[in-house]
């Protein structure tokens, strides 16, 4: 495991951007694994600006996000297909028939998580897994307590990770109580993975789950046994390590 400290937010977008676009220029068809969120935002800002640089070209990238609400459609504003496409996919060269999530509108939760394994297969598996870390611990929307062997599947959205949403919709009644999500088995067979953690409210976490004991209550612990894991985590992320 490597831990690159960051000044700051940006200083550590910028860290990370690095490392996904040097990935890209490696290998130009390369699978990238997403996340969602605040925190990776400045890093897909960063390459976009890259982008318009003429310094970056994604038109041979394929990517695969780690979740998506369940009910939600692509058009709705607070569903994953379209924060992606807000953030990154409407502004670089991506070929869109290429950006995969798990579909939230398919009703059948067995079919929608066997589809979306089958393309992760079909695709060789992912280069590199972006990744961010909840204040539990959580990764995608795998809570504490989730079995380590899990792939894609559908989980209950916990209390907390609903009212933690909530300030995106209108009311606690809209927020969706189901999402779809890579699980740790899928994201563990990533080949390489990259984690961007921020402020001084995560340094807890940080050194529980890089620096505890490896256990299901905190999800991200299980990358500690990854051989290839980078942390681009800014100095009050890491203000409780030693």
């Amino acid at each position: 495991m490597k831990i690159i400290k960051a000044r700051d937010y940006n200083d550590m977008s910028r860290k990370a951007a690095n490392i996904i676009s040097a990935q890209i220029i490696m290998k130009p068809a390369c699978v990238l694994g997403l996340a969602t969120g605040s925190t990776p935002v400045g890093t897909y800002a960063q390459l976009v600006e890259w982008y318009q640089k003429g310094d970056l070209d994604f038109s041979e990238v394929t990517t695969v996000n780690l979740d998506e609400y369940k009910g939600l459609t692509r058009e709705n504003e607070q569903s994953y297909y379209y924060f992606m496409n807000e953030k990154l996919f409407s502004k670089v060269n991506i070929d869109l028939k290429r950006t995969f999530l798990p579909d939230g509108m398919e009703p059948d939760s067995d079919k929608a998580c066997a589809d979306y394994n089958g393309i992760i297969a079909s695709l060789g598996g992912v280069d590199l897994q972006l990744l961010g870390l909840g204040h539990n611990g959580h990764i995608g929307f795998n809570e504490p307590g989730m079995a380590f062997e899990a792939e894609t599947h559908c989980v209950n959205l916990t209390e907390s990770t609903m009212k933690a949403n909530q300030r995106f919709f209108a009311s606690m009644e809209d927020v969706p109580r189901q999402a779809y999500t890579m699980g740790i088995k899928t994201i563990m067979q990533a080949k390489k993975i990259l984690v961007v953690i921020s402020g001084e409210d995560k340094a807890d976490i940080v050194k529980r789950a890089f620096f505890g004991a490896i256990t299901p209550q905190v999800q991200a612990s299980i990358l500690q046994l990854h051989n290839d894991v980078t942390i681009v985590a800014d100095e009050a992320a890491l203000s409780k390590v030693e």
